[in-house]
């Protein structure tokens, strides 16, 4: 519906702070001839761990399109925005990623790593995994998490160890610096990349865009003003017009990986019309 061009989602409001480090997202939206409109508030203090604190927070709010009113308040502390984003990942893989996987690669370690993961079940058979991060602990935690005993779960610090093996990879870090080189990824690697998504934030070496043959956005607006691509449109090295949407590609199946040689690329911000979907999905389900 969003590349369809059947919603209204403005510009995402985001106020940034330093001191602690944090973000916080307000999306917001309404589809053409609905019954409703959603505004969406979700957090991220990335200090909130050591404190014992998740995360993530935030809320949903869903009002009639008819009068205004409010119809639903949910206090989800960020869950919602977390199942929505893990659901998307998996979206993409499905339409993107090779035919045969041989292993799959998590950068990261924290809630959104781990449910990327979970949610990868329904769309591949493939259950080895290798999962890369900066702390032991975490690794540790991540490689022993009950709801992911399905999986054999290879952990590592040395991100060329990750990328040597794999060819379905999942970023889902805040870095502010590439994580993933456009030297190290092997043919054929389906690539999505789910933490840039505010200004400042990268994980994928523009670079690597270069070297896609398929480069794909939730939100092609989006993705250049503050995904991963923006780093490589504003540095000259793609065309925005290489650039399509994940709402294409789902619905075009000639927009899809063509061969196992391909390397491709999906960029996901995050748009409102997922937070639209899911909070409607909700509020139907509890006054049904």
């Amino acid at each position: 519906m969003y590349s369809q061009k059947k919603v209204v989602v403005p510009p995402v409001g985001y106020l940034g702070f330093k001191h602690p480090p944090g973000d916080v997202h307000i999306k917001y939206g309404y589809i053409e001839g609905d019954d409703y409109y959603v505004i969406k508030i979700a957090s991220g203090f990335y200090n909130n761990p050591a404190m014992g604190l998740n995360t993530g927070n935030g809320m949903m709010l869903l009002f009639s399109q008819k009068t205004g009113e409010t119809l639903s308040i949910l206090l989800d502390e960020g869950y919602l925005t977390d199942i929505r984003t893990a659901a998307a990942g998996a979206v993409a893989a499905k339409y993107l990623a090779p035919s045969k996987i041989s292993c799959i690669g998590i950068v990261g370690t924290g809630v959104q790593a781990r449910l990327q993961l979970e949610y990868l079940k329904t769309v591949t058979d493939c259950r080895d995994v290798i999962v890369w991060g900066r702390g032991e602990d975490k690794l540790a935690a991540y490689k022993n998490d009950p709801s992911l005993k399905e999986f054999s779960i290879t952990t590592t610090s040395d991100i060329r160890f990750l990328t040597s093996r794999c060819n379905l990879i999942v970023t889902t870090t805040p870095s502010r610096k590439a994580l993933l080189m456009s030297a190290h990824i092997l043919p054929g690697t389906h690539i999505t990349a789910m933490g840039a998504d505010a200004e400042g934030k990268q994980e994928i070496d523009p670079m690597l865009f270069a070297q896609a043959d398929l480069i794909v956005a939730d939100s092609k607006d989006q993705c250049i003003d503050h995904g991963d691509i923006g780093y490589a449109v504003t540095n000259e090295i793609i065309d925005p017009s290489k650039i399509i949407e994940l709402g294409e590609v789902i619905e075009n199946k000639n927009l899809r990986r063509s061969n196992d040689q391909q390397i491709t690329i999906a960029d996901l911000t995050g748009v409102a019309i997922q937070d639209i979907q899911i909070t409607k999905y909700v509020h139907l389900a509890l006054t049904k």
